[in-house]
């Protein structure tokens, strides 16, 4: 069973900045998508950023400008990059893996969480 390990979390400043690591135990077949999303209290998980396996990167537009998120295909990692942190940031960050297998079916793998803090 392939799992996703986040690290990269913490307490942060306003104007501070993270970055988020999420690498996967072994190596994922097929992946198309690669993702982080979060959580606050109270509130649904959102999308924050993507980036196919193209390199192509789609962002929430309350992190426009201020995160990165980045790849690397080899290692099948996954990195954001967090500048600017505003305490409305705070939250817990998951990454995601979407892949698709030889025979077409799509699977979605998910990490344990992360907790963001901004605060002074």
């Amino acid at each position: 069973q392939v799992q996703l390990v986040e690290s990269g979390g913490g307490l942060v400043q306003p104007g501070g900045s993270l970055r988020l690591s999420c690498a996967a135990s072994a190596s994922i077949f097929g992946i198309r998508v690669m993702g982080w999303y979060r959580q606050a209290p109270g509130k649904q998980r959102e999308l924050v950023a993507t980036i196919t396996s193209a390199g192509t990167t789609n962002y929430a537009d309350s992190v426009k400008g201020r995160f990165t998120i980045s790849r690397d295909n080899a290692k099948d990692t996954v990195y954001m990059q967090m500048n600017i942190l505003k305490p409305e940031d705070t939250a817990v960050y998951y990454c995601n893996i979407a892949a698709i297998s030889g025979l077409g079916q799509w699977y979605n793998y998910w990490g344990q969480g992360t907790q963001v803090t901004v605060s002074s």
